[in-house]
């Protein structure tokens, strides 16, 4: 297969440009990347924005995040597309930031780098029998391939493997084992797994769904699906949205203990002020009462289980070294002293639940890069608004210039793909107010190569870039045979194919 020099690619991206343009580079495609580089460009109007992504395909969790049934909420790549077309912007996929090139040399060729690649690891429950590797750039795959076939894993890499990451398109994902999957969370990532799960597959057949997921999904045995949280009914994480959505399933049994559901005065006090959570707590009231007490033969199944907390995974007597269930402990909600929120804490009492599946949705972690500040704990980069803090001396206080932070690095594993659009413009503010009080070199007192010298350093290093012209191809692609099985696309879930449509 022929490497295109990246030269050759972006030839056209040098004609319009001033000859010292503001030089950015805004490292992710997700949401806070584009909106990023959006907010960007109007804010001047001769910055040069570059956009970097480890993967071929932009849009990040737009595209290998959000649910194949929930189209609508995919709408937002038009916008992005516009601005990854814009004249001053170019994207350059299949780029890897650590690997590829340093930050230490994406700083020194740009005048502002805004690190916005999201949280592509995992939150972990420390608890025995659990399998886990925090380490994304060392044993991933062998990770991938262990984790799965114990039967525990990220709610995040079963996403990944519905919508064609290609990280997780050789998931050794065994769905026909099993009739019984625990999910420990109830947001809304809990409640897409359960959904696509649980709803019959000739539904799912008419969306973007990854072909070798529905496949596995059509032959699937699970038919109950446990969603177990920690606090009860009042504190649950989701959206009403999502909640409807998997509580109109056709033809599912819905179990919810109404003992789980008596509210107590601090309960009410709760609710009193948030018409988000009274909205959800009358659904699943709702849910509780208005359905059969017992399931019809052959039917699916979701059980809402509160006040519960993982305490250890049992492993099987008769599949070497895979979950058999999870013992769970009992809890109750007491005020924190420090915080004044209740949290959920062991009452001491046990009981166990068999399944063959466990998928942890306890939230995503983003991951550290050489030479970036990192707050470990919370699993962010510090920063004040969108500022890069130094941690070199300790205190925290040492703004390091140039660099900034957007999106989930910036701010936690929270909020929807709008959130990303106000947590950008605070970062690009930031940008702006550094370059008017002189924080931050300009570009004629400062030229930098930008887009030129990342081209020179990718094409020494034969890195073989995909441009958003060559993701284009790809989308095509997927367009054509997606038409062909009546679904909007099928993506393209190998990096050999990616690459290989991209560079024909």
């Amino acid at each position: 297969m022929t490497i295109f020099k990246a030269r050759s690619l972006f030839s056209r991206s040098f004609s319009s440009l001033s000859s010292h343009p503001l030089r950015v580079c805004v490292v992710g495609s997700g949401p806070a990347g584009f909106y990023t580089a959006e907010k960007m460009l109007k804010a001047n109007k001769q910055a040069e924005v570059d956009i970097i992504d480890r993967l071929p395909t932009p849009f990040g969790l737009v595209r290998s995040g959000v649910a194949p049934d929930h189209p609508e909420t995919k709408i937002v790549v038009n916008q992005f597309s516009r601005v990854a077309q814009h004249e001053q912007c170019s994207f350059f996929g299949n780029v890897t930031l650590g690997s590829s090139i340093s930050l230490t040399e994406l700083r020194e060729m740009y005048h502002v780098v805004v690190l916005a690649y999201g949280a592509e690891s995992d939150r972990v429950l420390h608890i025995p029998g659990e399998v886990c590797c925090t380490n994304m750039g060392c044993i991933w795959n062998y990770y991938l391939e262990i984790s799965s076939q114990c039967g525990i894993l990220p709610a995040r890499e079963f996403v990944w493997w519905y919508n064609g990451h290609p990280d997780c398109r050789n998931l050794a994902l065994d769905l026909k084992s099993t009739d019984t999957a625990v999910i420990l969370g109830q947001g809304n990532v809990a409640l897409d797994v359960a959904r696509i799960l649980l709803r019959p597959t000739v539904e799912l057949a008419t969306t973007d769904i990854a072909g070798h997921a529905l496949t596995a999904l059509k032959e699937s045995t699970i038919r109950k699906v446990f969603l177990v949280g920690r606090r009860g009914p009042v504190q649950a994480a989701c959206t009403a949205k999502e909640l409807r959505e998997v509580l109109g399933i056709k033809d599912l049994f819905i179990n919810i203990q109404e003992a789980d559901l008596v509210k107590t005065l601090a309960d009410e006090e709760e609710l009193k002020d948030n018409r988000i959570r009274r909205r959800i707590y009358e659904l699943l009231s709702k849910a509780a009462i208005s359905g059969p007490s017992c399931p019809c033969s052959g039917q699916r199944e979701l059980h809402f289980v509160f006040f519960k907390k993982p305490d250890r995974f049992l492993v099987s007597d008769n599949r070497s070294n895979h979950v058999s269930g999870v013992r769970f402990e009992k809890t109750i909600l007491q005020e924190n002293g420090v915080s004044g929120k209740r949290i959920a804490v062991g009452t001491g009492e046990f009981e166990d639940l068999e399944c063959g599946m466990v998928l942890k949705s306890i939230g995503y972690k983003s991951v550290p890069v050489d030479g970036l500040p990192f707050d470990h704990r919370q699993g962010i980069v510090p920063n004040t608004r969108g500022r890069v803090l130094s941690d070199l001396l300790g205190d925290l206080t040492l703004v390091e210039k140039g660099l900034y932070v957007s999106g989930w690095l910036k701010r936690g594993p929270t909020g929807i793909i709008a959130t990303n659009l106000y947590c950008a413009e605070e970062t690009v503010a930031s940008i702006m107010e550094d370059i008017k009080r002189g924080v931050l070199a300009s570009s004629t007192s400062l030229p930098k190569p930008g887009r030129e010298g990342l081209i020179q350093l990718l094409d020494s290093r034969n890195i073989r870039v995909v441009p958003f012209s060559a993701w284009e191809k790809i989308d095509a692609e997927e367009k054509r045979i997606g038409s062909l099985r009546k679904k909007p696309r099928e993506k393209l879930a190998c990096w050999e194919e990616l690459q290989k449509v991209a560079m024909n």
